[in-house]
């Protein structure tokens, strides 16, 4: 990738910037939240919209000079409205976590009850991590999956929402292999007269593709993150039915956060075209597909998955029967250097530090971007498996990391 003129100015950060282009070339991205986004939306997000302030919306903005902001945030409101079916759309969001803040500040109030799933099961920071804001603005409580099955306990939280009369319920996870029955949670909602926020962050492109049963229609608001499955500019998407348009918007803007970044929604825009291709689902199907021959491999090489496989692009790997001895950290590191990105990552029934887990999550949206089928994918679990049965190894690692270059090779990634 061409970055002459940042050289002309930063030597340093061109540097980087190659260093990072050719680590991500001659290494396999596993980690399930990220994913390749094609030349056309780099272009898009290094675009001259970057100097454009542009707070409002659509033909209401505080700022004149706006034409262009507007018709390009037009298209990507039209376009995610084509691939979701919402009512209403904002695309403004920075973040998929930004994009929950804006559900909580427009429908709660401080000291309004959350229910959520625990971080350890599988949940996310945002949805009510004593860490994150909202864990010290709301009072929050977790249901968790079944610690036998690895599966959502939908009867559990439907008894627990009861007990625990909450504000609101956040469904939608960022290490839960299997597909969300969203109606069983919009039940147990409307049972104690909640709103349910289904956050599909890293399901968003399973879920335009028509892979993964969609929330929209179902929950109150679904909120995500466009830069994971989807393959669009970095950043969040919020929508939901007219009857929330106005608090939406208005706790986007101005609640939550400033001018837009218009050279983020520009991305978010040509992703979303890009997924209205139709070879948009070949890729879907194709990273999930991908994703269960990577867990059938594992399991082939003796390790334990949290429900016993997958339904989407992730796999989470419990190594407390398998390798009782090896860290989630230790086994993210060795694999790093042999070339393999992923990450340690808590399991249901966590009995180590969230910081040096028992677990590893696994994704195959970047691998499927790059072009990897279920024979590759399958090696590819062969190859975790050698480095984390010998973690300590060089000689292993190095024989891995060869192999590793032979697979991106074989796959090259921006010419």
């Amino acid at each position: 990738m061409d970055h002459e003129h940042v050289r002309d100015v930063d030597p340093a950060v061109a540097d980087a910037l190659e260093g990072e282009v050719d680590r991500q070339r001659n290494s396999l991205q596993m980690i399930a939240s990220e994913n390749h986004v094609s030349e056309a939306v780099i272009d898009a997000q290094g675009s001259a919209l970057t100097n454009k302030y542009a707070e409002g919306y659509p033909g209401s903005r505080y700022y004149g000079g706006c034409e262009y902001a507007d018709e390009i945030e037009q298209l990507a409101i039209d376009r995610a409205q084509d691939l979701f079916g919402a009512e209403h759309i904002n695309v403004q969001p920075h973040s998929g976590t930004q994009a929950n803040q804006a559900v909580y500040f427009a429908m709660l109030e401080p000291g309004d009850k959350i229910l959520s799933l625990d971080l350890t099961h599988g949940g996310h920071l945002s949805h009510g991590h004593p860490a994150n804001f909202v864990g010290q603005f709301y009072e929050v409580e977790q249901y968790e999956v079944d610690p036998d099955t690895g599966y959502l306990d939908y009867e559990g939280l439907a008894e627990q929402a009861e007990a625990f009369e909450p504000d609101i319920i956040v469904s939608g996870y960022s290490a839960y292999p299997r597909e969300v029955e969203w109606e069983r949670i919009q039940e147990a909602a409307d049972s104690v007269g909640a709103l349910h926020l289904a956050d599909i962050a890293h399901i968003t492109g399973l879920v335009a593709a028509g892979v993964h049963d969609s929330p929209v229609g179902t929950a109150d608001f679904v909120t995500g993150s466009t830069h994971k499955t989807i393959r669009a500019g970095r950043g969040g998407i919020v929508m939901c039915g007219e009857e929330y348009a106005d608090d939406i918007d208005s706790a986007v803007f101005p609640g939550g956060q400033g001018g837009p970044l218009m050279h983020n929604v520009a991305g978010k825009a040509v992703g979303f075209k890009e997924a209205l291709e139709p070879d948009f689902l070949e890729y879907a199907e194709q990273t999930i597909a991908n994703a269960k021959a990577l867990g059938e491999s594992l399991v082939d090489n003796g390790f334990s998955l949290v429900s016993d496989g997958t339904d989407n692009h992730l796999v989470l790997v419990d190594l407390r029967e398998s390798h009782p001895e090896t860290s989630g950290g230790d086994a993210e590191e060795a694999l790093e250097d042999a070339g393999i990105v992923l990450n340690g990552n808590t399991v249901p029934g966590e009995t180590r530090s969230a910081f040096d887990p028992s677990g590893i999550r696994a994704g195959t949206p970047a691998l499927t971007t790059r072009g990897f089928d279920e024979d590759d994918c399958r090696k590819v679990g062969d190859l975790i498996a050698r480095v984390i049965d010998a973690p300590e190894d060089e000689s292993v690692i190095d024989e891995v990391r060869e192999e590793v270059q032979s697979l991106c090779d074989a796959n090259p990634l921006y010419g």
